[in-house]
């Protein structure tokens, strides 16, 4: 068998956040195989829900976005954004969201609006779409994002999503979702401390350096004495991932991995 990529540790670690039985709303990409491996291994009962409306799909040929229609293969239902925004977030009844980010800072807050570079000039992206209501309102939220200064710095270029906001509680922010408890990335599983809300680090992927996580995060991180090494995919996670949910390596090719 090929060599374990950093997505697909990525989305094994992902998956292992999700329990049998939770209610979830999923952006695309990494998010959705950690999602569908979840459904597919220890959480058969898992209800997925997509912001467009898509509920308990089962991809068929890896869908490129939210809207292509292989996302709706054999989907409970097919409703609207209202329904699982407001029916379904807005009445308390998500367990965990699963989202992206352009950037993620040490508070677990992101932006998925507009990236700068080192001129100053602008770049816009698609925004918040779900992801602020999700990051709100879902009782815990998990982030994945590539590990890097730029990824991961101290301050963001804009501010979409909110986390644990200049370090404050989520009563302080009135907001009623438990906010983030996870930010995985291709170099390790960051936690966020329970009092101070700083990002904490949970584990090293193998083969990765402490240092080199240390070096490669723009925030400061907590390291506690006790730092694990993060477990591989299983077989079985590695032969669902690369032969029935992503077998064209749309989200899981080497290619993706260092983007």
């Amino acid at each position: 068998m090929a060599a374990v990529r950093a997505t697909e540790i990525m989305v094994a670690a992902a998956s292992r956040e999700l329990r049998d039985g939770e209610v979830v709303v999923v952006g695309i990409g990494l998010p959705l195989m950690a999602c569908f491996l979840a459904k597919r291994t220890h959480a058969p009962r898992l209800i997925s829900l997509s912001e467009i409306g898509v509920i308990n799909s089962d991809a068929k040929d890896t869908p490129v976005g939210v809207a292509d229609p292989r996302n709706f293969y054999r989907a409970t239902c097919r409703s609207s954004f209202l329904d699982i925004m407001g029916l379904n977030l807005h009445r308390g009844i998500v367990d965990v969201g699963v989202l992206g980010a352009l950037e993620a800072d040490g508070f677990g807050n992101i932006n998925t609006t507009l990236i700068k570079d080192e001129e100053g000039n602008i770049r816009y992206w698609n925004g918040s779409a779900g992801g602020n209501d999700t990051a709100s309102l879902a009782k815990r939220v998990i982030l994945i994002v590539r590990h890097d200064k730029r990824k991961l710095p101290k301050t963001l270029a804009h501010l979409t999503s909110p986390g644990f906001v200049q370090g404050r509680s989520r009563e302080q922010l009135s907001l009623r979702g438990g906010g983030p408890s996870r930010l995985i990335t291709d170099k390790a599983v960051i936690g966020f401390d329970p009092q101070t809300h700083q990002a904490t680090l949970v584990s090293v992927h193998p083969e990765i350096e402490l240092a080199d996580v240390v070096e490669s995060t723009g925030f400061e991180l907590k390291i506690p004495g006790d730092v694990k090494v993060t477990a591989l995919p299983t077989p079985e996670d590695l032969r669902l991932l690369r032969e029935e949910l992503d077998p064209n390596d749309l989200y899981l090719g080497r290619r993706k991995a260092r983007s």
